[in-house]
């Protein structure tokens, strides 16, 4: 008689990802790799980015863009709460207040570097300092970046949630309309399978360039964990100026603007909270999963918080 697979299970909570961006564009198609682009004029000012660890590849996409000198550009891979930090850091650079960004387009604000639509057109009309959003590995970025001359903030998440998230990101929208399994979903990336490219060597490419001066490594647990210390991280990288008091405030803000995203009822199974992967992996899945990151990650010292 088959037995039945034993799931790891916590009780549910709500949340989900924000309203203001329940509706994202596709991801790029992939493309052969290449060189990072180089700009043609470095007298141009650079830009600076976000950054989260992607899943894809591709050449040249901010090639016709020079960069504007310390604008910082925030990266992180699809799933890893790349809407949280991008509203989180405009937040904290702008000084602005989380119910005006819940009105506005952050998208607009903070464009795709490798989306043909809305970022290419959209960053050509930004001021100094940019904020610019991608997905793209270390490699790909800009040649500027490379040489420190903008400022990268990189967020990554612990695998499991974030499988789990990019799995209920890929269902709820209708370019992707995917219908598998989670079983075949969490093996097509532990396989490198899935549309940005290997997480695991995403995520440790910019870890070996945490240390450098233009980069600011962050961890998604960390802004549950401790995000007084996260947002002085960010104050100090961005160069902006708050007193105590303002820093107090602005912390709260930013716990307000988190509490809106991980908790919204109107939205599935709450993708934006730690231990999310403990309601779906089963107990296979999971020793599976383990053998696949220690394979994978083990010469790597970075480390992540699977619980809170």
């Amino acid at each position: 008689m088959q037995t039945r697979p034993r799931l790891l299970r916590r009780p549910p909570s709500e949340g989900g990802r924000c309203a203001t961006h329940a509706r994202l564009p596709p991801p790029p198609q992939p493309s052969r790799p290449g060189r990072p682009p180089p700009f043609p004029d470095p007298s141009c000012p650079r830009l600076s980015a976000l950054s989260l660890p992607p899943t894809h590849r591709s050449r040249g996409a901010g090639q016709a863009h020079p960069t504007r000198s310390r604008s910082p550009r925030s990266r992180a891979q699809a799933g890893f709460g790349t809407g949280l930090l991008q509203e989180v850091v405009y937040l904290v650079s702008q000084g602005a207040d989380p119910d005006e960004i819940g009105l506005m387009n952050i998208d607009e604000q903070l464009p795709v570097l490798e989306y043909p639509q809305p970022g290419l057109d959209i960053i050509k009309e930004l001021t100094s300092p940019r904020l610019i959003k991608s997905h793209l590995p270390y490699r790909f970025l800009p040649s500027d970046l490379h040489n420190g001359n903008s400022k990268v903030i990189y967020m990554a998440r612990n695998p499991k949630d974030l499988v789990v998230s990019y799995y209920q990101f890929h269902r709820s929208l209708r370019t992707m309309s995917y219908r598998g399994t989670f079983q075949e979903f969490c093996r097509r990336f532990m396989n490198d399978k899935l549309g940005y490219g290997s997480w695991f060597e995403h995520v440790q490419e910019f870890w070996e360039h945490h240390m450098d001066a233009n980069v600011l490594f962050l961890k998604y647990e960390d802004m549950h964990k401790d995000l007084a210390t996260m947002v002085e991280q960010l104050v100090r990288f961005l160069g902006v100026s708050y007193d105590k008091a303002q820093l107090e405030s602005m912390v709260e803000h930013c716990h307000q603007l988190i509490d809106q995203c991980c908790n919204a009822e109107a939205l599935p199974v709450g993708r934006g909270r730690v231990g999310l992967w403990k309601d779906i992996f089963t107990v296979s899945m999971n020793e599976k999963f383990d053998l696949v990151y220690k394979q994978k990650m083990g010469k790597c010292d970075l480390t992540f918080d699977f619980y809170l």
